[in-house]
């Protein structure tokens, strides 16, 4: 069997915020989630000391469209020139024509911000992109990896069960758990981020994931973890706070729903942190200020969405 290596792709400069993944057998490999353009050296660099030549990565393969998990798509293929992509039929759509999610996350984080995240952002070739639809197989030296379709972080996720290693590469659907708030404990809480947050959905992404039996979740944020029951137990604890949040919504002026929202999933974050006797520092509270912010503006826009327009 060969082996599962996490890359520590240093996402906005930081430790331990965003992993990518490389499997190797037999000289080749296959690489799960490439973060962004900016990551795609340290990528290159693990497949080098791995052994693995860039003409021998056979697939690249991306949980879902968020620059964050797939910005890097795009030059991590233009330097393995027989790397196929593998990718759900919406994020297929958007690395081919990237200009709409370019657009859409500029929106979010602001042009500055974006370039310093993100940097360039070109197309994928279409011939190189390989749709996997729900519940297909793969098999690629001796593994056997099928793509289940998770909804909930995103209407375009899926996740990646390999059967011979009984893992379960989850992106966004399994939560966020940080190794450097976990003071060696395991701490997860969802990830709830715009725009397309369903907790119902979301809820039975993690069953679907339980279902596969696997006894690993490989973490986009951040590494593998395992005890699967226990953490999607906390993330529905998580989650059904999330759902309280937005009802009270209603009774909350729209110029102040974005940061009454921060206040509620920082008591999430908390109450997830308290339930697993972890003492969150002043640090950690610097650390998870970005999560903060974007799960809020998740939290709103899902909420604006259900409203009757006007």
């Amino acid at each position: 069997m060969g082996k599962v290596i996490t890359i520590d792709t240093e996402y906005a400069n930081m430790p331990q915020v965003a992993s990518a993944y490389l499997l190797e057998e037999e000289g080749h490999g296959v690489v799960v989630e490439t973060n962004t353009t900016h990551a795609i050296p340290k990528i290159l660099k693990t497949m080098e000391s791995e052994g693995i030549k860039r003409e021998n990565l056979d697939y690249v393969i991306v949980t879902h469209v968020h620059l964050d998990h797939a910005g890097g798509a795009w030059a991590l293929l233009k330097a393995c020139p027989n790397a196929i992509l593998l990718a759900h039929p919406k994020t297929a759509k958007h690395l081919i024509d990237p200009s709409l999610l370019i657009k859409s996350a500029t929106s979010v984080y602001g042009k500055e911000n974006f370039d310093s995240l993100y940097g360039e952002i070109k197309p994928v070739p279409k011939d190189r992109v390989r749709v996997m639809e729900d519940g297909e197989w793969l098999t690629w030296k001796g593994h056997s990896f099928q793509f289940i379709y998770t909804k909930g972080h995103a209407n375009h996720h899926f996740c990646i069960y390999d059967k011979q290693t009984n893992g379960i590469y989850t992106g966004d659907s399994f939560g966020i758990s940080y190794p450097h708030l976990e003071n060696e404990k395991r701490f997860i809480f969802p990830t709830t981020t715009p725009t397309d947050f369903d907790s119902v959905e979301a809820i039975h992404s993690l069953d679907r994931i339980l279902d596969t039996g696997a006894e690993v979740a490989y973490l986009t944020h951040f590494g593998p973890i395992g005890d699967l029951k226990k953490n999607a137990e906390d993330l529905k604890i998580g989650l059904g706070l999330c759902s309280e949040a937005i009802a009270m919504l209603d009774a909350v002026p729209k110029e102040k729903r974005l940061s009454f929202m921060e206040t509620k999933v920082e008591t999430m974050i908390q109450t997830l942190a308290n339930k697993n006797s972890i003492t969150l520092t002043e640090s950690d509270w610097k650390l998870l200020h970005l999560d903060v912010n974007l799960n809020a503006q998740g939290l709103v826009y899902a909420f604006e969405k259900k409203q009757p327009k006007v």
